[in-house]
């Protein structure tokens, strides 16, 4: 079991496992994050996170992250799509304009009744790795509208990391376990061939045409022709579900469109 500890008042998790990438260089910073650094009782002390559910922060964004766990959510409401890049990652679809989640209204508020990522919900937190990927550190984005001076929702207590800390800590550690298992699936169907370039193209009410490419989906007819010793293997493992949640989640490609149309009116 993984053990967690406090360094030098900074809250973190020694771990086995794989994870994304250290912390990057600036102008490579995770999406959303421009200014992470480790949660330090020096440094938070006087600190205290907005209890708000201000989404702005993700508005510009048309696509997040997401980890296996949380496709049987993410399925009823998004189009579950594969990147195209060195690293396949899993996202949900939140617009069809490269800057524009239709997700977010004006003010900041996530569409009622839909589900919000995982992503989206761990921010303004978000673990980093040691060089020599031992252990884990809490970080948080301290450009974070949410995070400011002030002790109404502190960051410590008397010097300890305060329940709120401890609750983003537990939050980070779980998403970082789901983001490692999600690997090992994206890995699996990038080995057995089953992605497959795609491109969509939307029209919208008013005669504007959208196009949308650079992303891949699992080609069904592959994924029917696998072999039974993989998919007996797969179904041990629960992957078979999470290919039937990509397949559901085409469905929601006319939702996004008339979205993006009453947006686009708006």
């Amino acid at each position: 079991m993984a053990k967690e500890s406090k360094t030098n008042g900074a809250a973190t998790k020694n771990a086995a496992t794989a994870a994304p990438a250290a912390a990057p260089a600036a102008g490579a910073l995770p999406l959303f994050y421009s200014k992470p650094r480790a949660v330090l009782a020096e440094r938070h002390g006087n600190m205290s996170l907005t209890p708000t559910s201000d989404f702005s922060f993700a508005a510009n964004t048309n696509s997040v992250p997401v980890v296996a766990t949380e496709l049987p959510m993410v399925c009823k409401n998004y189009p579950i799509l594969f990147t195209d890049g060195a690293q396949t990652q899993m996202v949900a679809l939140l617009g069809l304009r490269a800057s524009e989640n239709v997700m977010v209204d004006d003010k900041g508020n996530w569409t009622p009744g839909t589900y919000v990522p995982a992503y989206i919900r761990r921010y303004p937190f978000i673990f980093f790795e040691n060089e020599d990927k031992s252990q884990y550190t809490l970080c948080v984005d301290e450009d974070a509208k949410t995070v400011v001076e002030g002790t109404e929702n502190p960051f410590f207590v008397d010097g300890e990391p305060s329940k709120m800390t401890q609750g983003a800590l537990d939050f980070c550690r779980d998403y970082q376990a789901h983001y490692a298992a999600t690997a090992e699936f994206l890995k699996a169907i990038s080995e057995a061939d089953l992605l497959v370039e795609n491109r969509a193209d939307a029209t919208l009410a008013d005669g504007r045409k959208l196009s949308l490419s650079g992303f891949k989906v699992i080609d069904e007819a592959k994924f029917n022709a696998l072999d039974d010793e993989t998919f007996l293997a797969w179904r041990k493992r629960g992957w078979l579900h999470l290919v039937y949640c990509h397949f559901i989640s085409n469905g929601n490609w006319n939702a996004l469109i008339e979205r993006t149309a009453m947006k686009t009116a708006n």
